[in-house]
């Protein structure tokens, strides 16, 4: 792969996505060809997924099935075409949300994770992921004023403060992949954490 993969990470509230467009036209400005995504979703069919994902009822195997399907298609069909064109591809989450929100959120087997990880990507990882690190409280109260609630953003505290634990077990069995940003802080704190970490990199 030619291409580079960035990965924005982080529980709902934490403001990971106002900032993807503003990482993208710092390295347009510099020449890159970006292309920006999410997941779930990216594809027609992986949107479709996520709209199921997010408001349907069902367990947590299913959940993660769903969101691992969605996944396939969309590194299929958009991430790995992208990144051998030589396009820097810009991701609002990608596995290691999976890993977080079923596997710490939801207490689902982690072994399972990583097979279907494995199965359905290989050793393809983004080459920065850069976590939003939040307080489970404070998220819900960034959540509870900016829209109405899907089926995640529902969930209790406990469970937010579960996905947050299960980022920083990802950043710790893979440091040198994550960039931990202090998203409690003002909003251009936050973007003076992300320009270092990818100024870190030589980006």
């Amino acid at each position: 792969m030619a291409g580079r993969f960035i990965s924005f990470e982080g529980i709902d509230g934490a403001g990971k996505s106002t900032h993807i467009d503003a990482v993208a036209a710092r390295l347009r400005s510099a020449g890159a060809g970006v292309l920006c995504s999410r997941e779930p979703g990216g594809t027609e069919l992986a949107e479709r997924l996520r709209d199921l994902v997010l408001h349907a009822p069902m367990d947590p195997l299913t959940e993660a099935l769903l969101v691992f399907a969605a996944r396939r298609d969309h590194l299929q069909r958009v991430i790995t075409p992208a990144l051998a064109r030589g396009e820097t591809v810009l991701c609002d989450r990608f596995t290691d949300a999976t890993f977080a929100y079923q596997g710490g959120g939801r207490g689902f087997d982690t072994s399972v994770l990583t097979q279907l990880e494995q199965w359905v990507h290989g050793g393809l990882q983004p080459e920065l992921t850069i976590w939003f690190d939040l307080d489970a409280e404070l998220a819900a109260q960034r959540r509870a004023a900016a829209r109405t609630p899907d089926r995640f953003e529902q969930e209790d505290l406990g469970f937010f403060e579960r996905v947050r634990a299960g980022y920083r077990a990802r950043m710790d069995a893979a440091p040198q992949r994550f960039a931990r940003v202090d998203a409690a802080l003002p909003r251009e704190q936050v973007w003076q954490q992300i320009v270092a970490a990818l100024e870190a990199r030589g980006w």
